[in-house]
C-alpha cells in the first residue's frame, strides 16, 4: 500500500508480496485482492523483484499481461499505489468515451491564473484558448499539467473520472484531487490512489478493448505512443524493436510510475505493462533506472 511500512517488515519477507506467474484463458478478470501465497514456478519472479525493492530502496508493484496467451506476472499488484499523472491516459479515455466529434473540436478558453508549473504546451496558447483534442494530447504527450486539468473538468471533475472508472468495473480506483494536489501523498491516504492490477485492467480496456470505437482507441493509441516523457522507463526495459505508448507519473514519497500498452511484433498480441513504486520518505528521490529494471525481469518471467 501506499503506507509507510517499516523497512524491516517490508522487505523482510517478499512472498507475502505474493508475484504470481499464470496463465487464464479470455479477458482477465475484474480487479481482486492479492493472493497471500506463491506457486513455486514464480518464485524466481518473486526473488527479482524482492531484489530490487532492496537495491531501490522502495516498494514496488507490479502487473503484466500478456494478452495473446493470458499469462501473467504480478507482485504487490493488489496494494495500494498513488497513480500520479498515470491517470491522465484514463482520464482521457473516459473522456474519449463521452464526447462527440464536435466536441473534441471545442475550443477551451482559461485564464493565465489556471496555468500551472508545468505546463509546456497550455501555457503557450492563454490567449486562444485549445480544443478539447489538443488539450488530450498535451495531457498525455507532455504530461502538461494545466490541459489535464481541463480535460478532467470536461468531464466533470475528479468524481465524474472515478464514476466512469467504475463503469468499467473498477471498484478500487479512487480519483479525489487534480493536478497538483493529486501527487500529495501520506501514508494511510487513500485519495489518488489505485493498484498495479487495477489501472492496469482499466488501460487494456480503454487501448485494447471494445469501450471506445476503433477511431477513438486509434486517437488514444497515437497520443500515447507519441509521449515524450517514457524512455527511461518501461521504454527502456522492453526488447528493441518493441513498440510502447505509455503515460508517466511521479509523486512524493519517492513515487515513480509508468503504465503501458506494449506491442512486440512479429505477430504477437500486445503486452499490457504497469509498474508502481514509492519509498517511505516523502522528499525521497525516485529512480527512473527500477522502473525499467522492473519491466525488464517481468518479462524475462514472463517467459
Amino acid at each position: 500500500m501506499l503506507f509507510a511500512k517499516p523497512r524491516t517488515a517490508r522487505l523482510a519477507a517478499p512472498l507475502l508480496a505474493a508475484a504470481l506467474l499464470t496463465g487464464c484463458a479470455g479477458t482477465p478478470p475484474a480487479p481482486r485482492p492479492e493472493p497471500s501465497s506463491t506457486t513455486t514456478s514464480a518464485v524466481p519472479a518473486a526473488d527479482s523483484f524482492h531484489r530490487l525493492e532492496q537495491r531501490f530502496d522502495a516498494r514496488l508493484g507490479v502487473y503484466v499481461l500478456d494478452t495473446g496467451s493470458g499469462r501473467e506476472v504480478t507482485y504487490r499488484a493488489g496494494e495500494r499505489f498513488a497513480f500520479a499523472s498515470t491517470i491522465k491516459a484514463l482520464t482521457a479515455g473516459a473522456l474519449l468515451r463521452r464526447v462527440s466529434d464536435a466536441g473534441l473540436d471545442k475550443v477551451v478558453t482559461y485564464r493565465q491564473r489556471d496555468v500551472l508549473a508545468w505546463a509546456p504546451v497550455a501555457s503557450k496558447h492563454v490567449a486562444t484558448g485549445m480544443k478539447v483534442r489538443d488539450l488530450l494530447a498535451a495531457s498525455l504527450d507532455y504530461s502538461d499539467n494545466t490541459a489535464a486539468n481541463l480535460v478532467t473538468a470536461e468531464l466533470g471533475g475528479p468524481e465524474a473520472v472515478q464514476q466512469a472508472l467504475r463503469g468499467l468495473g473498477d471498484a478500487t480506483t479512487d480519483v479525489s484531487r487534480t493536478e497538483p494536489a493529486l501527487n500529495e501523498t501520506a501514508p494511510g491516504d487513500r485519495r489518488d490512489t489505485s493498484t498495479p492490477r487495477a489501472l492496469a485492467d482499466d488501460l487494456r480496456q480503454y487501448v485494447l478493448g471494445d469501450v471506445l470505437p476503433a477511431d477513438r482507441r486509434q486517437l488514444l493509441t497515437g497520443w500515447m505512443l507519441a509521449n515524450t516523457t517514457g524512455g527511461p522507463y518501461v521504454r527502456a526495459g522492453v526488447p528493441a524493436g518493441w513498440k510502447v505508448g505509455d503515460r508517466t507519473g511521479n509523486a512524493d514519497h519517492g513515487t515513480r510510475n509508468d503504465i503501458a500498452v506494449a506491442w512486440p511484433g512479429g505477430g504477437r498480441k500486445p503486452v499490457v505493462i504497469v509498474v508502481l513504486s514509492d519509498r517511505d520518505r516523502r522528499n525521497a528521490p525516485s529512480d527512473d533506472a527500477l522502473i525499467a529494471q522492473a519491466t525488464r525481469a517481468a518479462l524475462n518471467a514472463l517467459g
